[in-house]
């Protein structure tokens, strides 16, 4: 084995994430193969260059060496490509619009009014479940602007140099059940209610397993998650066998589900669209904005919350989603 600089990315990736878990995840990868790969790179470099405890992976002295090196390689290699690939997009005839985001119901309606208004740019779409992932990408270069949400109480690693709009402040999250339930039929839903429920999360979304866990505890229940992709959660919740988390501008995906504000609003994620330079953002934001004002509208609980809570919430909460 020779060290490469896909091996320099990983040391730096897991440097910045603080723990193989997270690091496995911005990868793509699975946390075992990415243990795998560290200790083939620490026998080829002679030394440890992680610790690793109950809080995380923490840089040796050796590490800070190597990581340090590696950094500007890292960011010198990144700069190749992104010039490589502008010059092969002019050259493909146009210039290209390179989004990246976590999931939302705005992003057709968004895509749909960039091409109107920008007929010679070509957007294009990159999903990821990692926010921090698609920021990390903006900042190399990879992608020209990333919108993502950020879960209450577990801040994104927003990369230096970084230019950040916020779309929406503060957005609660709803939960889906089986419209079965006992509780699917109230207007909104204590946690109180879901007591005895199994809720279905994906890990893999940045600090949703997290965020879910703190507000079950604080309301003095002990979780009981499983991990699994949305699509998945939305099968078994229609047969009452989970509940899972969902934006307040989804859709039931089926009619045997439900879609129901938390009372008091536990959950909440703030929504953010990110670019190298504020021109950047100028240019898509208002297309943004009235997408998702556009699917607000569509949900008829988001629309129901909205209206018996407004007078009441400060203005930001409700910025670009008032009817």
């Amino acid at each position: 084995m020779e060290l490469e600089v896909r091996h320099l990315r990983v040391l730096c990736t897991i440097a910045d994430a603080g723990s193989l878990h997270r690091a496995a995840r911005e990868l793509g990868m699975a946390q075992p193969s990415l243990s795998t790969q560290l200790r083939r790179i620490e026998q080829l470099l002679g030394g440890r260059l992680f610790t690793r405890d109950c809080t995380g992976s923490h840089l040796t002295p050796l590490g800070h060496v190597v990581v340090s090196r590696a950094r500007p390689l890292v960011a010198e290699l990144s700069a190749i490509v992104t010039e490589t690939r502008a010059a092969a997009a002019r050259a493909a005839g146009g210039p290209r619009l390179r989004i990246g985001a976590t999931a939302s119901r705005a992003l057709p309606g968004w895509l749909s009014r960039l091409r109107v208004r920008m007929p010679a740019v070509k957007p294009t779409l990159q999903m990821d479940v990692s926010a921090n992932a698609l920021l990390r990408q903006v900042a190399e270069g990879g992608l020209d602007l990333a919108f993502v949400h950020e879960v209450e109480g577990s801040p994104l690693r927003v990369p230096n140099g970084l230019c950040l709009r916020v779309l929406v402040e503060r957005e609660p999250q709803f939960v889906t059940m089986a419209a079965g339930h006992p509780a699917a039929a109230r207007r909104e839903v204590r946690l109180a209610d879901l007591a005895h429920d199994r809720w279905m999360v994906d890990a893999t979304v940045d600090g949703e397993w997290d965020g879910v866990c703190r507000v079950l505890r604080a309301e003095g229940i002990e979780p009981d998650l499983l991990h699994g992709d949305y699509l998945t959660a939305y099968f078994l919740a229609a047969v009452g066998e989970v509940v899972t988390v969902s934006q307040p501008t989804a859709l039931p995906p089926r009619s045997d589900l439900v879609v129901r504000p938390l009372h008091g609003d536990p959950i909440g994620v703030r929504l953010l669209l990110a670019a190298r330079t504020a021109d950047e953002l100028d240019t898509v934001f208002d297309e943004l904005e009235k997408a998702y004002e556009e699917v607000a509208r569509q949900a008829p609980a988001y629309q129901d919350w909205l209206t018996r809570g407004a007078a009441g919430r400060p203005a930001h909460t409700l910025r670009a989603v008032s009817a």
